[in-house]
């Protein structure tokens, strides 16, 4: 635990995330770091749900280096994996996202 920030504006620092939300937060906007989880992200949150079969042609990559990056975006929690037979299939979760930029993001400015 953490000593709490001091601030000459008091109450102004509140909103700060502690060190393991900040650790959580990271690992969403890591996963979010590369313009092809970024896109992989965008084909399963139109789609709804996808076949890893189906992912590797849009983005133009092998498919165990599209299996590697969908490892990263469901350590991070932005997609769920289901197991069929020998193929897996990704569907979003948009709460790990959604509390991402809400936690940053915060209420709005201060008055």
């Amino acid at each position: 635990m953490t000593d709490p920030i001091p601030t000459c504006c008091g109450g102004a620092l509140d909103r700060v995330v502690d060190d393991e939300t900040a650790k959580k937060l990271a690992t969403v906007f890591k996963a979010l770091g590369d313009p092809a989880r970024v896109k992989l992200l965008s084909l399963i949150n139109a789609a709804g749900e996808m076949c890893i079969c189906d992912l590797t042609g849009p983005v133009g990559l092998s498919q165990p280096t599209v299996s590697h990056h969908m490892k990263l975006l469901v350590d991070a929690g932005l997609v769920a994996r289901e197991q069929r037979g020998r193929w897996a299939y990704y569907s979003p979760t948009p709460d790990p996202l959604a509390e991402a930029t809400t936690r940053l993001a915060g209420p709005g400015p201060l008055s």
